[in-house]
């Protein structure tokens, strides 16, 4: 049997695993892997500038906001979701002063235990308290929710692709840099993804990834894939090139 191959029948052996472990953890607000952005307009007052969200203890997060935040103009949401024993601080070398020029409002949450509890088997508490740091921006920043999109690596992007594929009719856009595997239990939506991987990586197979990004096209996905010479990491040209997509994208 081939690497692609092999590759195949493992990821849906996967997904066989984690659908049955997601039916039984099905309770009755909706499946689990379901994400929720209030209909709500803001009505508290939003905090310019890089903040705690103040929600989860010692694994927290964070929120940015542009300092050219007006609530009258809607802005967009990028959820970023950190990789393995990693957290939100993670995303802040370079991603404040991206989305100040960008406009972008960030969200960044920390994953409850050492990585994202789909990456074990199923959705649980990371979903739950997502859900709660999305309600909270809501109710403070006036998000256009025609343009939310999941921003992940490694082990975030392979959370982002699976949140991505169950939440696609919230989260109209995916980026995945350097992910690994997707699981998904229900299809909804048609999210658009931006794909990212070294040709050196030697944490997550480039492989693996060229497998994947080639189920999702033959779905009819719209799928960006952008390879590059380096290893497990986010160049900057890369970061750069994703943003510039998630804009273009966006535009009418």
């Amino acid at each position: 049997m081939s690497g692609a191959v092999l590759q195949l029948a493992r990821m849906w052996t996967r997904r066989a695993i984690f659908a049955a472990a997601a039916i039984c953890a099905c309770g009755a607000e909706g499946p689990p892997e379901r994400l929720r952005f209030p209909s709500t307009a803001a009505t508290g007052s939003a905090t310019l500038g890089l903040q705690a969200l103040h929600l989860g203890g010692a694994r927290d997060g964070v929120v940015y906001v542009p300092t050219s935040y007006k609530p009258a103009e809607p802005l967009p949401l990028l959820v970023l979701l950190h990789g393995a024993g990693g957290d939100a601080d993670d995303w802040f070398g370079s991603y404040a002063a991206r989305a100040e020029a960008a406009r972008f409002v960030l969200l960044a949450p920390d994953s409850r235990g050492s990585t994202w509890d789909a990456i074990h088997g199923r959705f649980g508490a990371d979903v739950s308290f997502i859900n709660q740091a999305l309600e909270r921006v809501a109710s403070e920043v006036s998000i256009d929710r025609a343009r939310m999109a999941l921003v992940g690596f490694s082990d975030g992007a392979s959370y982002a692709l699976t949140l991505g594929l169950a939440n696609g009719d919230l989260f109209a856009r995916v980026v995945a840099f350097s992910p690994g595997f997707y699981q998904t239990t229900t299809n909804r939506g048609a999210p658009k993804f931006f794909v990212s991987h070294g040709t050196r990586d030697t944490v997550l197979d480039i492989g693996h990834t060229r497998t994947m990004v080639g189920v999702l096209q033959s779905q009819g996905r719209e799928v960006q894939f952008v390879e590059f010479d380096g290893g497990h990491q986010v160049p900057a040209e890369i970061s750069t090139q994703a943003l510039a997509w998630l804009a273009a994208s966006w535009s009418p």
